[in-house]
């Protein structure tokens, strides 16, 4: 099946790509034909140079990294015109400054004047192709959405009127929101809503949602439970957390009275939509170019202590130097975690176990390394290859991981971040001895979701390392 989202994604880069050059192109005639010929007094013949070709080349892919940092090709189905345009301007604004200082400020000119005129020309340019290439894309593909060409599977959740509304209201609308619904799950035990069955159908109970997922490609959930049947709605979210889907949820009064309703669309339908996106596109990006980096500078920089450790485990006790165990990872996606072995082998025996504070089971080279917490140092591989991030909340076993769901089922979520060789949770609680105990530091770990940022994740760190350094480790 040929996947239209990413051929538009990559029409939408090449004509950016195209827009940079044909840009930088008109600059390069504007400097040699307004610019330089004032300042030296004659007009000098317009040669395409080796320096003007290696632009050609580097400034496109100067461009794009910067509009990828910025979250631009994110999602290109999803673009609104207005918010294209301010977002590209500002974006273009920024670029256009660093280039600057980069390319320009180095330029022989007449006065001042003239870094004020190349640089507003090469703005004007640039912003004004970009845009209207971006503008043309943007209309190609909400023509495509109105006419259900492309869309979005969608799955409603609810049975009452409530549900009904909203999916009549849309599937009327003259204004096509791109919502390819396949049918609807029952939130409670009675039987299907006549009225909605006209319109799709009945695909089950809301339990069966993560196989309707799979099974359907959804990608749009429209939650039609009351906003304030607060315990209903958190048990679906729940069960949605693990999901790459959207969620939207249908508001009542009080809801757009509070302000909790925001309007992503003037004509479209009001829907709360659960954002689950904290961070900032370019913090993302570059939250895993330090994961690369520092992981990268640990494993070369101390792999004389790496090899050290690797003898003193080996020759402490009978076993292996590593330890390997699986772990639920990003949206629960079960990867091994790495470890340097710091119990005797066989050590679980008598099934999952956690470690105490005096455990017969370490080893007495374990407990050293567990107090300074250099038996977490082969984890740096696991952040290299993306299964983990440097700050995260630790990952746990299914096995202890299903206990504690069903204590807080809002465990789940953590599944929405990669998990950490450190966490928030781990700096202000510590280590936990048992399911309880990894409940109440679960607070911590959510409060850390909730305000994620790399002005957080180095906090963390500063605090991490500090306690590596007093071995407050166990």
């Amino acid at each position: 099946m040929i996947n239209k989202r990413k051929i538009h994604t990559k029409l939408f880069v090449l004509t950016d790509a195209l827009s940079a050059s044909v840009a930088w192109t008109l600059f390069f005639a504007f400097r040699k034909t307004i610019i330089e010929p004032d300042k030296f007094g004659y007009k000098i013949p317009l040669e395409l140079d080796q320096n003007f070709y290696l632009a050609l080349c580097l400034v496109p892919v100067y461009w794009f990294v910067l509009y990828f940092l910025s979250g631009h090709y994110k999602d290109v189905w999803r673009k609104s015109r207005i918010h294209e345009i301010s977002k590209t301007f500002t974006a273009t604004l920024i670029g256009v400054i660093c280039l600057f200082f980069l390319l320009l400020i180095d330029d022989e000119v007449k006065s001042y004047q003239s870094y004020y005129k190349s640089t507003l020309t090469l703005f004007l340019l640039h912003f004004g192709l970009t845009t209207f290439n971006r503008l043309l894309q943007a209309y190609y593909v909400k023509n495509a959405i109105k006419s259900g060409r492309i869309g979005f599977h969608t799955l409603v959740v609810g049975n009452d009127a409530k549900s009904y509304q909203i999916v009549k209201e849309l599937k009327e609308s003259t204004l096509n929101e791109g919502y390819l619904f396949k049918g609807f799950v029952c939130n409670n035990s009675d039987q299907p809503n006549k009225r909605l069955l006209e319109l799709m159908p009945c695909l089950g109970q809301y339990e069966h949602l993560p196989q309707l997922v799979n099974q359907y490609h959804i990608e749009e959930v429209i939650i039609g439970i009351d906003s304030k049947n607060h315990e209903e709605l958190n048990h679906v979210t729940n069960i949605l957390e693990d999901l790459p889907v959207s969620l939207k949820i249908i508001p009542d009064l009080y809801d757009m009275v509070s302000g909790q309703v925001r309007m992503n669309n003037i004509i479209g339908t009001a829907l709360i939509e659960i954002n689950q996106e904290v961070m900032p596109q370019w913090q993302v990006v570059l939250k895993r170019f330090l994961d690369i980096m520092v992981s990268l500078l640990v494993l070369v920089c101390f792999l004389p202590l790496f090899a050290l450790i690797a003898l003193l485990v080996l020759f402490s006790s009978k076993g292996p130097v590593f330890f390997k165990q699986e772990r639920l990872g990003y949206r629960a996606k079960p990867f091994n975690i790495l470890k340097f072995r710091t119990m005797f082998t066989d050590s679980e025996k008598a099934g999952p176990q956690l470690s105490s504070k005096h455990d017969p089971r370490i080893t007495p080279i374990g407990k050293f390394l567990r107090k300074y917490r250099l038996d977490e140092i082969p984890q740096f591989l696991n952040v290299l290859v993306g299964e983990m991030s440097l700050v995260g909340p630790r990952p746990e076993r299914k096995f202890f991981a299903d206990q504690i769901v069903k204590i807080a089922p809002h465990y789940k979520h953590l599944h929405r971040v990669k998990p950490g060789i450190t966490s928030w949770g781990q700096v202000k609680y510590g280590y936990a001895e048992n399911v309880e105990q990894m409940v109440e530091r679960l607070k911590f770990d959510i409060l850390y979701i909730e305000n994620r940022s790399i002005a957080v994740d180095l906090r963390v760190l500063i605090y991490t390392v500090l306690t590596i350094l007093q071995g407050r480790g166990k």
